[in-house]
């Protein structure tokens, strides 16, 4: 597929921010005693209070995940960016887990999962996917994943459907993006950001506070009002846990892409697509574009929402994936 010139804007922005991180990591004049001052100001993260939180173990580490509820089971998978993990499903995995069993797994490097030093690649994350539905779930699921995680998740349902029962999408990236080929340049963004002082340096301006506040305000949520002191805080600290930033640098020099443009016609479980009227990373008239891959898939827009819907709008959200889940016939 040949790349149009919004897939060549898009891939340009990432390649621009990543770049201009790692040249502020060169430059900060005291790098080594100002990140010391941000790890020792980001606390751990408090204990969680919502589902069950258990662990799995594999070959990279233990991937953390949390389970609710009796029923049929619906996995719920967590977008990517500063501070994100699977809390941003806890509104929609609570109202659900009264007719399902809700697995929200914590994707590997990220939340209250392990984060080694190697594995943040897309075809890790799509390998553990497939082994976490085969191995803790253990029976046909609705999986529902958010951002660039459902074109891991259009994979894994395309190559093992009798996996999945139904798939469902929220505001996903991985159509539009170029084939894995063309990120060659993003490695040498990822080798700086690796850096252990000037690397560390570019990602704690990425994963500061005001950075945090201004990317929730201004491309996640629709209502600023939402952007709280305390959702900042906690996004800061799940940023700065020790280990955190490999996977946040893996995401911004592109080694977590995935293509779901091959995939897609492949797909045989029923499918949905949920998206934000405001959402601005993926904009909603990607929407059209997602119809077109997938012509037979139910699409529903939430007004007043930007690109986390599900965050931001748990009960809608939930409601029409209960109308979803209850349109199912297998």
């Amino acid at each position: 597929m040949a790349r149009t010139l919004e897939e060549e804007k898009r891939r340009d922005k990432r390649l621009r921010l990543a770049r201009g991180l790692a040249l502020a990591g060169t430059v900060v004049g005291v790098p080594l005693v100002l990140n010391a001052l941000v790890a020792r100001s980001a606390r751990r993260l408090p204990a969680s209070r919502w589902g069950r939180l258990l662990g799995w173990s594999t070959p990279l580490g233990a991937l953390a995940y949390r389970r609710l509820g009796e029923g049929s089971p619906v996995v719920l998978v967590h977008a990517f960016g500063p501070g994100y993990e699977g809390g941003q499903w806890r509104g929609v995995a609570e109202a659900l887990a009264g007719a399902h069993t809700v697995f929200v797994p914590d994707l590997l490097g990220w939340g209250a999962s392990s984060k080694p030093a190697a594995g943040q690649r897309a075809e890790t994350h799509l390998a553990l996917l497939d082994a976490f539905l085969r191995e803790v779930v253990r029976e046909p699921a609705v999986l529902v994943a958010a951002g660039l995680p459902a074109a891991y998740a259009i994979e894994v349902t395309a190559n093992a459907p009798e996996l999945v029962r139904a798939l469902a999408l929220v505001a996903p990236l991985g159509l539009l993006e170029p084939p894995r080929e063309g990120l060659a340049g993003d490695h040498l963004v990822h080798a700086l950001l690796r850096l252990p002082v000037f690397g560390t340096s570019a990602l704690n301006v990425y994963a500061s506070r005001s950075a945090i506040e201004h990317h929730l305000t201004h491309d996640v949520f629709a209502d600023p009002q939402l952007v709280t002191p305390d959702l900042i805080d906690e996004h800061y600290r799940a940023s700065h846990q020790p280990g955190a930033q490999r996977a946040l640098a893996a995401y911004l020099s592109g080694r977590l892409h995935h293509s779901a443009a091959a995939t897609t016609a492949r797909l045989a479980p029923p499918v949905w697509i949920g998206w934000g009227r405001e959402s601005v990373t993926p904009p909603v008239e990607d929407a059209d574009i997602w119809l077109h891959a997938l012509p037979e898939a139910a699409l529903e827009i939430f007004e007043g929402a930007g690109s986390l819907p599900h965050l931001e709008s748990p009960a809608a959200v939930t409601e029409a994936l209960e109308d979803f889940l209850a349109g199912l016939t297998r």
